[in-house]
């Protein structure tokens, strides 16, 4: 039986890879984010970083803040602001839950992963995380160096 093809339009645009490093990462949400038209062909095109860039509720709304999309240089005159603040699409029951990880728990609110659909629109998946301290992070380490060493062992010896 031959393996169905995965969709085209499923694209990883930018990923923040120090994410599950820097938090502990207890959840996280899928959400939409409004862009202008000059942001989505660049995105396109791949020129977009979120490794910087954090979510934040304010004033009933979600924002992404410091997430860089490159210009789009066909767009002269219609072009986009880079590091502007963008306003991302949630529910208002995910939106509460948000606020009280936030504002209550002490919680941080990281962008994982932005990415195109299945249907070809721009999602973002936002981690709801705690902060690690360098003893958890070298913990970390260490277990993933183990698990590595472990089934380099297991592949030699059978």
């Amino acid at each position: 039986m031959a393996k169905k093809p995965d969709n085209p339009n499923y694209k990883v645009i930018a990923e923040n890879r120090r994410a599950r490093y820097d938090y502990a990462i207890d959840s996280d949400l899928e959400v939409g984010i409004i862009l202008e038209g000059s942001e989505v062909k660049s995105l396109r095109q791949g020129g977009s970083n979120i490794a910087e860039s954090y979510a934040e509720v304010k004033e009933g709304e979600l924002w992404l803040v410091n997430s860089y999309i490159a210009p789009y240089i066909q767009a002269k005159t219609f072009g986009h602001e880079e590091k502007r603040r963008r306003k991302l699409l949630a529910s208002k029951k995910e939106l509460s839950k948000l606020w009280n990880a936030t504002q209550r728990e002490g919680m941080t609110l990281v962008p994982i992963v932005m990415y195109f659909n299945h249907k070809g629109l721009v999602k973002l998946k936002i981690g709801i995380a705690k902060g690690k301290k360098a003893q958890d992070k070298r913990e970390t380490s260490a277990k993933r160096d183990w698990n590595r060493q472990k089934a380099r062992l297991l592949k030699q010896n059978g």
